[in-house]
């Protein structure tokens, strides 16, 4: 996709296999289907509400159809749609995949989450050569493309390389995907980190307290200084384990947005107590402690090792 006209031309060619998911209580269908006969995964969501008071007098504006369901007291509940004109507020976000792997069908099929305990033992022996597959499978190379200049830098809200003498330090910052780039309540963004030797927080050592410390203040002063209304204290910073893919990316939230699965216990580990916890632990390096974490029974982990050691076979 090398373009918005490239992009935007591909959504009308999407042809319909099935229903893969629908999740967020029914605001959120993924659907699997085709594009020129490649596989494709199409994902719709509901956009969030403008909030400007001209929007909002043409929302109420444009109801139609207002069937009451109920009445009780004060309160009253309703069915409605809305009448669309071509100046309308977008009331969808769409995420394309495309062509998409068995990976992200996968991580988008509607799937059973288990528990799972990886001990130093079980990240030496199985899940760090599972790592190294995934890495030499070519899924990075969209991260390095960006990193290194070729794609996506109109869309790179700050590149950080600014420690004189400390060039693995740098960083940038960009929109992520599932954020809509207008609502400030439901602000997602992702640094990536330019280093290629931490794959996940299980590379975290303890000299990398201080460097973890500078990227954490430099994201913070950044996208309070960026977003009007936006404050120090209303950010969440964490990463995830399992990641969705092996290089070492920190998750910037706003607080009030709607916390889903992937900010949960057992996916959603806090930048700060990551840092906490690599000062006051007395082993060197985050691969020699213990990790519970939740895994989809889709996940090649899952059925690759933790299945197989939970069944006593062989893995």
């Amino acid at each position: 996709m090398e373009n918005s006209a490239t992009a935007e031309a591909l959504i009308p060619r999407f042809k319909l296999g099935k229903i893969l998911n629908q999740d967020q209580a029914g605001r959120r269908i993924t659907l699997l289907g085709t594009i020129d006969s490649l596989p494709a995964l199409l994902i719709f969501e509901r956009a969030a509400f403008p909030s400007t008071d001209a929007s909002l007098e043409s929302l109420h504006a444009s109801l139609t159809n207002v069937n009451n369901l109920g009445a009780n007291d004060v309160y009253a509940w309703y069915l409605a749609s809305i009448k669309h004109s071509s100046d309308a507020v977008p009331d969808l976000k769409l995420n394309l995949i495309y062509p998409c792997t068995e990976t992200h069908i996968k991580k988008y099929s509607p799937q059973q989450a288990r528990m799972v305990v990886e001990t130093p033992r079980i990240y030496a022996q199985y899940t760090r050569p599972f790592m190294q597959r995934k890495r030499e499978e070519g899924r990075l190379n969209w991260v390095f493309n960006i990193i290194e200049g070729r794609t996506e830098q109109e869309d790179v809200i700050l590149r950080d390389s600014t420690n004189p003498g400390h060039d693995e330090e740098g960083f940038l910052l960009l929109p992520d995907m599932n954020w809509d780039r207008k609502t400030i309540a439901n602000l997602r963004l992702l640094g990536l980190v330019e280093r290629k030797d931490i794959w996940s927080l299980r590379d975290l050592k303890k000299e990398h307290i201080e460097w973890l410390r500078r990227v954490r203040v430099k994201i913070i002063d950044a996208v309070a200084q960026l977003y009007e209304g936006v404050e120090k204290d209303m950010l969440k910073l964490y990463v995830h384990y399992q990641p969705t893919y092996y290089h070492f990316h920190i998750h910037v939230t706003h607080i009030s947005s709607e916390a889903n699965a992937t900010q949960a216990v057992g996916k959603a580990f806090g930048l700060e107590n990551l840092i906490s916890q690599l000062e006051t632990m007395s082993t060197p390096s985050m691969a020699d402690v213990e990790l519970t974490y939740a895994l989809g029974e889709a996940h090649d982990l899952w059925t690759e090792v933790f299945l197989p050691l939970k069944e006593g076979k062989k893995v």
